[in-house]
This record gives structure tokens, C-alpha cells and sequence, in this order.
């Protein structure tokens, strides 16, 4: 199973069982940038108590590996849950949708984009997938967010609208770290 069969797959799972959700983190950062390897998605979902049954009878065990109680845990945590596909080695990080008004915003702004051979998906805006990316490195520091980020300025720039990049990037405190995405960006368009 590769990537995208793996993202239809989930898509069309959260979708059927009518949980709210979005694709972010690397998939979401190629879709608007350019590609680099991966073997994990990282989606956002609204992933409650009441969806548990339903996402088990799905993933079935034979094929999958996802567990009941890392579920409820993550949902009354409010953390995250995987779903691994041993057979490839894919795995599914669903993040438990919060509420927060970065949140609301993200889910307000979702793009419903063509993911792979005939079907769509609800994508994170690029704008947000800069913000995550930002977050991820200033907990991190692993190079690989601001190539991601790099990689969606390049590919996606003109669209980009950065004024709400810098408000979410103050509201969050990541402004230093923008200040190094644009200071990295003059650099090389010297």
C-alpha cells in the first residue's frame, strides 16, 4: 500500500463516519511544495468517543494494527492515536482535533484538493501547514520543517498569505521562527 492508497483509504473512512478532519504535516507540505519521502501521514480529526466502533470495524486487525484503548485514551486526553499498516510499514498519526481558535481557523480554511488518482481530500491550507511546520521546528529544531517550508514558499509563493502567516506566528509565539523563514528567503534571492 503506498501513500496515497493509504490517504484515499483514511479519507474516505473519516468521511463515511462523518468526522470533521484534515491532512497535514509532510503529505499536506508536498501537496503545496515540492516531494521528498515519507512514511507517515499526519491528519487533524474530530475523532470522539462515539467514532471508536466504527474506525476499529474499518481498520480491520488482519491488515492493520490500531488499538481501542489508544483511541479512547487519545480522544479523552486529547492527544493522538496511530494506525500502522505493517505490510508497508505506513502509519497514520491522527491527531485529536482541540478546541482552539487556531484550530477553528485551520478547519475554517480547509482545502478540498485532488489528492491522488481519482479522489479528493480536506488538506490544511498552505498558510497553515507553514504555521505547524514552524511549531514543529521550534519544539524540534529538525531542518526538515523549514525545507518543507521552504518547499511550499517556492512552489506555492505568490498564494501565500503571509499577513496571516504573521498574525497566527505572533498569536502562537513563533515569530522568531518566521523571522528566520524570511531572513532565509532574502538570503538566497540575493
Amino acid at each position: 500500500m503506498d501513500p496515497y492508497e493509504l490517504l484515499e483509504r483514511i479519507a474516505g473512512i473519516l468521511e463515511n463516519l462523518h468526522i470533521p478532519y484534515l491532512v497535514t504535516g509532510s503529505v499536506a507540505a508536498m501537496a503545496f511544495g515540492e516531494p521528498r519521502m515519507t512514511n507517515d501521514i499526519d491528519i487533524v480529526a474530530a475523532v470522539g468517543h462515539e467514532h471508536v466502533g466504527g474506525l476499529l470495524a474499518a481498520f480491520p486487525s488482519g491488515e492493520f494494527y490500531i488499538s481501542e484503548d489508544a483511541i479512547r485514551d487519545a480522544v479523552r486526553r486529547q492527544t493522538q492515536f496511530n494506525i500502522i499498516h505493517p505490510a508497508s510499514g505506513m502509519k497514520i498519526d491522527v491527531i485529536i482535533r482541540t478546541k482552539t481558535r487556531f484550530n477553528d481557523s485551520r478547519f475554517s480554511r480547509i482545502r478540498r484538493i485532488k489528492a491522488g488518482e481519482g479522489f479528493e481530500a480536506n488538506f490544511a491550507s498552505p498558510e497553515d501547514i507553514i504555521l505547524m511546520k514552524m511549531k514543529y521546528y521550534q519544539e524540534g529544531g529538525s531542518e526538515k520543517h523549514l525545507r518543507d517550508i521552504s518547499g511550499i514558499l517556492k512552489i506555492s509563493g505568490p498564494e501565500i498569505d503571509r499577513d496571516y502567516v504573521a498574525f497566527w506566528a505572533e498569536t502562537l509565539g513563533l515569530t522568531d521562527v518566521w523571522n528566520l523563514v524570511l531572513n532565509g528567503i532574502a538570503k538566497r534571492n540575493k
